[in-house]
């Protein structure tokens, strides 16, 4: 999400002002840094990190940022029951149907639903499911996949694409399968008016806002026009 940061992300959270903000799937930390700097001096601002296998420097990050920074070490879907409260989500971890789905239905039973941003809405992983642990999914959400690479326009894996370190659906498309078919269809059932903004470069970023008060249909708005004004 760091493509995103200056001309999207951050002037949303200038906008929206959330103090709690959970992350899911840090990787080498460079959204986490920029997210730990936004809370760093808000009074009660917090960062809670999920991620099972983080690739960068936890004692350091924690000597930095102290009470401001906790990691949670496991599976988004075991952690986020524990949690109850949140302002703001960031949802980029395993891409795949049965965890964003889930991951959202988790955000939705909080009370207040948090503005949530997520990643890979778009080509290759918004119709496709992807596994960085494929043993965590249940066998019956879980498409046949493979370590094989991925290619514009092209159903079936191959050789030498795009990604190919992790475990890939085999198909494109069909039900319950990818990042956007899994925001679509938990927004179908949500129990809260929501609104889905999207922006298509760099895989694609989405974020889902409540629309429920005027400060929500303000905030709606004026996220559009940071979407528009961003060219991105």
């Amino acid at each position: 999400m760091i493509y995103f940061w200056n001309q999207v992300v951050h002037p949303i959270l200038q906008l929206t002002r959330p103090k709690v903000i959970v992350e899911i799937g840090c990787a080498q930390g460079y959204n986490t840094v920029n997210l730990l700097e936004y809370v760093k001096p808000m009074e009660n601002g917090q960062l809670v990190a999920i991620d099972p296998s983080p690739l960068f420097d936890i004692e350091r990050m924690k000597q930095l940022y102290g009470h401001k920074f906790l990691l949670v070490q496991d599976y988004s879907l075991k952690v986020l029951p524990h949690i109850h409260t949140c302002d703001a989500a960031f949802i980029d971890g395993d891409h795949n149907w049965y965890t964003v789905y889930n991951e959202l239905k988790q955000f939705e039973r909080i009370k207040k639903f948090p503005i949530i941003f997520l990643h890979d809405l778009e080509w290759p992983y918004g119709r496709r499911d992807m596994y960085y642990f494929p043993e965590s999914i249940p066998a019956e959400f879980r498409k046949p996949s493979a370590k094989k690479g991925i290619l514009p326009g092209i159903n079936e894996l191959v050789d030498n694409g795009h990604n190919d370190s992790v475990h890939n659906a085999a198909y494109e498309n069909g039900d319950r399968n990818g990042v956007l078919t899994a925001v679509e269809d938990f927004m179908k059932e949500a129990q809260i008016p929501l609104q889905l903004h999207r922006v298509r470069s760099q895989f694609g970023l989405g974020i889902i806002v409540p629309d429920i008060t005027e400060t929500h249909h303000y905030f709606n708005r004026e996220i559009r026009r940071i979407i528009e004004q961003s060219g991105l």
